[in-house]
């Protein structure tokens, strides 16, 4: 997968902050537009469906989800806390000094330690899946798509690999395949591994059963590619070793997890919908959603403590 397949995700509380602009400008502008962006009858219906978004959020649910907001990112700056009363004086000082200049900043070798065989074996396996694109007349990757469906809805007919039905899971046009645009295999992957892990959290991001939603949102699957894109750029693993703090903290996850990529999605499409739902995002916000989405990723991965991604607070948010 290339440069242009992946995309990265912010931390909520320096969306604006001057120290991130360079990195979220330039994975974006290559981006050059939103996955999300190319369907205009789904914008006109957005468009329309924002002038009336104000009425659906009543004052007791509105208040809810801020503070299902709110109360994951105050995790997230506890943990922190603790992990530095732990190290003692002396690197509590060093790490508030230096934490901020850390997290997503430019590649700093110095933190890029040696791979063990383990980690060399398992980012190599990682980068060859990145390198596969969506082939929409490959057999496995129909089987794949046929895959999805039946997880997403077990009750339902399967239905051709080009039909409107697909439209239901967050597909924009007919056709899938037609929707990946540099997304890659993998990002199919990701969403097949989510529906069989996490089928309960899956669900309520599918069928939007959480929160008081707007009619016309974000489109699930192509969301979910949106995702793929955000994160294999934020952990800067398209080829060669990672020198990014928070690529380099993955480098440690996938010692513990051959399977750190996928575990890593699902927690990040789980946030994305968490800071969705808070912002009251409307379909033009999408990017600034994932933004603030990578923004909250990048620090939770800073956490001294933490080695695997179910050590990660918004692991927490995830339902079986």
């Amino acid at each position: 997968m290339t440069s242009k397949t992946i995309r990265r995700r912010l931390h909520h509380g320096d969306v604006d902050g001057k120290k991130h602009e360079h990195l979220v400008g330039a994975d974006l502008d290559d981006l050059q537009e939103p996955l999300l962006g190319k369907n205009d009858d789904y914008k006109a219906k957005q468009l329309e469906v924002q002038k009336r978004e104000g009425n659906l959020y009543d004052a007791k649910s509105k208040e809810r989800l801020h503070w299902t907001f709110l109360f994951s990112n105050i995790i997230s700056e506890w943990a922190q806390w603790l992990a530095r009363v732990l190290l003692g004086p002396g690197s509590f000082i060093v790490r508030a000094l230096t934490l901020p200049s850390t997290i997503g900043s430019a590649p700093t070798k110095k933190l890029l330690p040696s791979l063990t065989p383990l980690q060399e074996s398992r980012l190599k396996a990682l980068q060859k899946r990145l390198e596969v694109p969506f082939d929409g007349s490959s057999l496995e990757h129909q089987d794949a798509l046929r895959t999805l469906w039946r997880s997403a809805y077990p009750n339902r007919d399967l239905p051709g690999l080009k039909s409107e039905a697909w439209k239901d899971m967050g597909w924009q046009g007919n056709d899938p395949s037609t929707d990946f645009r540099g997304g890659g295999f993998i990002s199919l992957e990701n969403l097949i591994f989510f529906a069989n892990t996490y089928p309960e959290a899956f669900q309520d991001l599918l069928n939007k059963r959480e929160g008081d939603r707007a009619e016309w949102e974000y489109p699930f699957a192509v969301a979910g590619i949106n995702i793929s894109f955000m994160l294999v750029q934020m952990l800067d693993i398209q080829s060669g070793l990672p020198t990014s703090s928070s690529g380099v903290r993955f480098l440690e996850f996938l010692s513990n997890d051959e399977l750190a990529f996928d575990e890593l999605y699902c927690v990040a499409f789980k946030l994305m919908d968490v800071h969705w739902l808070a912002r009251r995002a409307s379909y033009m916000e999408f990017n600034e959603v994932i933004k603030s989405t990578r923004t909250q990723l990048e620090r939770e991965l800073a956490i001294e403590d933490v080695t695997s991604v179910k050590d990660l607070p918004a692991y927490n948010m995830l339902r079986r």
